[in-house]
């Protein structure tokens, strides 16, 4: 099974990135971040002609996540991440796809810090741990996938002082990061590449990606149950080199299920 994470920025407006990159590698499962789109703005006729069936949350403007299983419907499990009933932003779903749970996520930026923002992308954290000790204490086979907006480590940044006050690499967030990490999951691109430098973000400003000055805030948490039946992975970096393209680039490992 080939599972793949896609942080689209707009769905609609990069339809043809994602539906040509579809086409190329072929995913059996892919999950879509900040899709950017109301519900009934989702491309789902374009999707199930590409041999996609799909469940999704959207949300006007921004967020917005979704799940794409190829020749298949995905059973939707959970439509927003559990811890409080007033958050209604379209950050979560979950969805069984062929005995797999696929989580996907779209974790809170929480830019300016400190703040409110930064506020509410820690206790979404939080709520994120709880939840994915669940998902593990259920002992089926689950891969929690997408924009987590965290950099682990710094080795997971170019070198640079200008993201030194940015949300996405301070100690709280990558302190909730490594506390999955100790819950039992594993970082399935680290397992594959221990020392390799991987990227898969480059902002569109100041040439980032013309410089290779990515960060890597794309990742894929395993259950153990998967960990001895991962094989692969990569970052299918000359996406983001496209016209038209998302400032993510797609990224997906491959199981042995």
């Amino acid at each position: 099974m080939k599972i793949a994470t896609f942080n689209i920025n707009n769905v609609n407006r990069r339809l043809d990135n994602l539906l040509e990159w579809l086409d190329e590698a072929k995913p059996d499962v892919v999950c879509l971040q900040e899709l950017k789109a109301r519900d009934i703005q989702f491309p789902q006729t374009a999707l199930a002609n590409a041999g996609y069936g799909a469940v999704w949350r959207g949300e006007p403007s921004w967020n917005g996540v979704a799940i794409l299983a190829r020749g298949a419907e995905p059973v939707l499990t959970a439509d927003e991440l559990p811890g409080d009933p007033e958050d209604r932003q379209a950050r979560y779903i979950e969805a069984a796809v062929s005995g797999v749970v696929i989580a996907c996520l779209y974790a809170p930026n929480g830019n300016p810090q400190p703040g409110p923002k930064f506020d509410y992308k820690l206790a979404w954290g939080e709520r994120l741990l709880a939840h994915a000790a669940e998902l593990l204490d259920s002992g089926l086979p689950v891969v929690i996938a997408g924009d987590f907006n965290i950099v682990p480590e710094p080795r997971d940044i170019y070198v640079t002082t200008s993201y030194k006050d940015n949300a996405l690499v301070q100690p709280a967030p990558r302190a909730q990061f490594a506390r999955l990490l100790e819950q039992g999951w594993t970082d399935a691109l680290r397992k594959l590449y221990p020392d390799a430098t991987l990227y898969t973000f480059w902002d569109y400003m100041r040439n980032r990606w013309e410089r290779d000055a990515g960060l890597r805030l794309d990742h894929f948490l395993i259950s153990r149950k998967l960990v001895k039946q991962l094989r692969s992975g990569s970052v299918d970096r000359q996406v983001r080199g496209r016209e038209g393209a998302s400032d993510h680039a797609p990224v997906w490992i491959e199981l042995d299920v």
